[in-house]
């Protein structure tokens, strides 16, 4: 049976001091940008920011949990030039349940400057009351 390892196993296994993963790859203390918004039938042509994250973060996952449907309401999670970065433009129905989004190639890798992240809404507006959260987990270390 042949062993593969992954990236940071590379490293790991690896006696050479300066190939050590990074400490946000491996052990690197998770933190959390942690957004409330309350619902007030924000528009299509509006955007909501609900996160600063340094340059050198390293995203690994959002959660959404709203308390009423957003029903036929598309939200996309991203930054300016790239409105769906973080979570595509989807509907969103569960009510009090955490939702987990990530893009693959996006999530993981060092930011190379500092980002504004913000939700984007399409096909309809958002409810007239309600909350929203948005967290966002990430490494910086």
């Amino acid at each position: 049976m042949t062993v593969f390892y992954g990236t940071q196993m590379t490293k790991l296994r690896n006696t050479v001091p300066q190939d050590l993963p990074a400490v946000a790859d491996v052990h690197g203390r998770v933190r959390v940008f942690n957004e409330k918004i309350t619902l007030a039938t924000q528009t299509t042509s509006d955007t909501i920011e609900v996160a600063r994250l340094p340059k050198g973060a390293r995203l690994l996952y959002g959660t959404l949990t709203t308390s009423v449907t957003l029903g036929s309401s598309t939200v996309a999670i991203g930054i300016a030039g790239t409105t769906g970065k973080y979570r595509a433009a989807a509907t969103f129905t569960a009510t009090d349940t955490p939702t987990l989004f990530g893009v693959a190639a996006n999530v993981g890798e060092p930011l190379t400057a500092e980002e504004i992240v913000f939700i984007t809404i399409g096909a309809a507006s958002l409810p007239g009351s309600g909350t929203l959260r948005v967290m966002l987990f990430y490494t910086l270390d």
